[in-house]
C-alpha cells in the first residue's frame, strides 16, 4: 500500500476524485426486476398436501375401493362421450388418472348398447397418469389390466405434461382437473399433445357441488364461532369452462352438466368417504386441524333440518361439468362466415308465432 504522504498534491487529488467516482457508482448503482415469461398464477390449492392425501388414502387399498363409486360413475359416462365419436383411438391419454377408473370401465359393455362387446375395442393403447404413484397402482393386479393395453406413467408434477407435441389421438380426464392451480395452462399443454382434429373429453367437479355440505358448516361455524372458515374447496362454473377451452384454443366446443345426488346416514358418512377418496379440503388458507367438534354437532343439525331426507337419510350432491374440445385440423368442419346465410332466423321465429 502507497502512503498518501509520499504523493504530490496533484496526484492525491487524482486519486481521491477516482475513489470518490468509484463510491458514487457503487452508491448508485441500479437493479432491475424482471416478470418470468407467462402470466402471473395464483395458487389456490396446496399441490403437496393433495398428494399426500392421495398417498394416504390409496394406501387403505380396500377402503380406497370401497369410495369408488362417483369415480366409476363419472368414468362410464365419459367413455359413452368417446363412444358418440364415430372412429379408432390408438393412443389416448388419461390425465391425472387416479386409480384408472377410465381403464376399468372402458373394459366394461355399455349399458346404452345390447352389444356385449366392451368398450375398450374403440382403442389401442391407454396411457394413465397420475402424480400419485400408490393410488396409480393400486388396482395393476385386478383383471381389467389384461383386457386393455395399459401405461401407467407417474408424473412429477399434475400441472406438467411430459410429452411431445402431437402425441396423441385423444385426452381424457376424470375427476381430477378440479385441483389445478393453473387449468388454463393445463389445457393449452393438453391441446399442445393432441395431434389435428383431435378430442379432449374431460369431466371435473364444479358448480354447487356439495352444496349441502357448505352451507351446513357455514352456518354452524357463523353460530359457534362468529365466523367462517375455509373447509370446501373452490370449484369452477360451467359458464367459465367454454370460455377456458376457447382460451387454450379448442373448437366445437360442447359443456354440459350432470348432477349425481348421493346419500348417506349422516354428515359424518359422508365427511369420511370424502377423506377416502382423497379429496378432503387441500386449500392453502385453510384453518389447519381438525374441525371443532361442537362445530360438527351443530352441522350434522342444520344438514337434516335444512336437507335431510324423509327416510332420515341425507343427500350430497356431486355436480359434473362435461366438456368436449376438438383440436383444430386442416379437415375440420367449420362454421360459415358471419352473415353467409340465406334465412333470417327472426323471419322463422315469426312464422312459428302466426
Amino acid at each position: 500500500m502507497v502512503s498518501s504522504a509520499l504523493l504530490p498534491a496533484a496526484s492525491l487529488r487524482t486519486l481521491t476524485r477516482a475513489r470518490s467516482h468509484r463510491v458514487i457508482a457503487r452508491q448508485f448503482a441500479r437493479r432491475y426486476a424482471i416478470q418470468a415469461p407467462g402470466a402471473p398464477t395464483l395458487d389456490i390449492f396446496n399441490s403437496q398436501t393433495k398428494w399426500l392425501q392421495k398417498e394416504r388414502a390409496a394406501a387403505d387399498v380396500q377402503a380406497s375401493r370401497d369410495v369408488d363409486y362417483l369415480r366409476d360413475e363419472a368414468a362410464s359416462r365419459l367413455c359413452e362421450r368417446l363412444l358418440d365419436i364415430n372412429r379408432h383411438f390408438p393412443k389416448v391419454l388419461d390425465l391425472g388418472a387416479n386409480a384408472c377408473n377410465i381403464a376399468r370401465m372402458l373394459t366394461r359393455p355399455s349399458p346404452d348398447s345390447p352389444s356385449p362387446t366392451t368398450r375398450a375395442e374403440r382403442l389401442s393403447t391407454l396411457v394413465a397418469a397420475e402424480s400419485s404413484q400408490t393410488m396409480l397402482y393400486r388396482d395393476a393386479d385386478l383383471p381389467f389390466n389384461r383386457a386393455l393395453e395399459v401405461v401407467r406413467q407417474v408424473l412429477p408434477s399434475s400441472e406438467m405434461l411430459p410429452y411431445k407435441a402431437n402425441t396423441f389421438d385423444a385426452v381424457l380426464s376424470s375427476l381430477s382437473l378440479h385441483w389445478i392451480n393453473d387449468l388454463p395452462s393445463v389445457l393449452a399443454q393438453v391441446n399442445n399433445v393432441l395431434k389435428p382434429d383431435s378430442p379432449f373429453i374431460g369431466v371435473m367437479l364444479g358448480g354447487d357441488s356439495l352444496f349441502e355440505l357448505r352451507t351446513s358448516l357455514q352456518l354452524a361455524e357463523l353460530e359457534r364461532r362468529g365466523g367462517v372458515s375455509t373447509h370446501t374447496s373452490p370449484l369452477a362454473d360451467v359458464r367459465d369452462v367454454g370460455g377456458l377451452l376457447q382460451r387454450a384454443g379448442f373448437h366445437l366446443l360442447t359443456v354440459d352438466v350432470d348432477d349425481i345426488v348421493v346419500d348417506f346416514p349422516n354428515s359424518f358418512a359422508l365427511m369420511r368417504d370424502l377423506q377416502a377418496m382423497g379429496e378432503s379440503n387441500a386449500v392453502l388458507g385453510r384453518e389447519m386441524g381438525a374441525i371443532q367438534k361442537d362445530v360438527m354437532l351443530a352441522a350434522e343439525g342444520i344438514y337434516r333440518e335444512l336437507h335431510g331426507n324423509d327416510d332420515g337419510s341425507i343427500p350430497a350432491t356431486f355436480r359434473l361439468i362435461y366438456m368436449i374440445g376438438w383440436k383444430e385440423g386442416p379437415n375440420q368442419s367449420k362454421p360459415l362466415t358471419r352473415g353467409s346465410g340465406m334465412v333470417s332466423i327472426k323471419d322463422v321465429l315469426e312464422g312459428q308465432t302466426k
